[in-house]
């Protein structure tokens, strides 16, 4: 699937008009929806809590708050990847802060091709994460099946008396006798001794 097939949610937080204006025409070229503008931050961390976003774009400052902190921590959550745009003066000052948690800065003003760029980079940045996010529940469900198969090891080895090779090439055996996982034999194990 090429990048152009993808389709990314999108929260935009400004208040400015002519912005929203033009990336309502751009964010819907590149296959953006739903895309949802809140113009200030204690709507958008409301829509933020209900609601996951691919992208979080924050046009800074806000009427009730410059949006740094709300960018570190909607960068740290899973899948969101952050821009915030930041007004020239205070670009280098705020943008030293916030590239460790890895949020994307821009300085305004902003030509077409200059956001074109920066979602492209957004959508890198977001399918990257996609990628560890499967890696990751990939580790945690073979973590999750290595104690399953560990409890039912250790059940065979107090109830039936096994000792601990014994136990593993029992469960070993039944799974590929029967053409399931050890896992199920493992859970079928915990359910008759438990």
């Amino acid at each position: 699937m090429s990048l152009k097939e993808r389709i990314y949610s999108v929260l935009v937080v400004s208040t400015a008009e002519k912005l929203n204006t033009a990336l309502s025409g751009i964010l819907t070229e590149s296959q953006c929806s739903p895309v949802r503008f809140v113009s200030d931050l204690s709507s958008a961390k409301r829509v933020w809590s209900e609601s996951a976003y691919d992208f979080i774009i924050i046009n800074s400052p806000l009427p009730d708050d410059t949006g740094v902190r709300f960018a570190i921590d909607a960068a740290a959550s899973k899948g969101t990847v952050v821009l915030l745009l930041l007004r020239t003066e205070v670009y280098d000052e705020i943008r030293e802060k916030v590239v460790e948690h890895g949020v994307f800065t821009l300085a305004k003003p902003l030509s077409r091709p200059v956001i074109l760029n920066a979602l492209d980079w957004m959508e890198s940045a977001r399918e990257r994460l996609k990628k560890m996010d499967l890696k990751t529940l990939s580790v945690e469900e073979k973590m999750e099946e290595i104690r399953t198969v560990n409890r039912a090891k250790w059940l065979l080895i107090s109830v039936l008396k096994m000792d601990e090779p014994a136990a593993h090439r029992y469960i070993e055996k039944q799974a590929m006798d029967r053409c399931i996982s050890k896992r199920e034999v493992a859970e079928e194990i915990i359910r008759t001794y438990a």
